[in-house]
């Protein structure tokens, strides 16, 4: 594979720029990739616990907070209500 590159790279003594070249490339890719895993990882794991957020909220656990909070009202409707009446 070796002899197979340096047959194919120019003997005019440029041969180690072109090398370079094609290290930096491979560098700079594998660095890209390893950055879009990372943060493929992240959003997987922030979707997962909006997922787990979504499970609870649809088996009752947060709905009860939030009719509770739906139900009472808020500190300025509460003040407008007892002034009113």
């Amino acid at each position: 594979m070796l002899l197979a590159i340096a047959k194919t790279l120019p003997s005019d003594g440029t041969s180690k720029y072109v090398a370079a070249a094609y290290i930096v490339f491979v560098v700079l890719l594998v660095v890209y990739v390893a950055i879009m895993a990372a943060k493929l990882a992240r959003i997987e794991r922030e979707l997962r616990e909006l997922a787990g957020f979504a499970e609870h909220r649809a088996n009752g656990e947060g709905a009860a907070e939030a009719d509770t909070a739906a139900d009472s009202p808020a500190p300025a409707e509460a003040e407008e209500v007892t002034s009113n009446g």
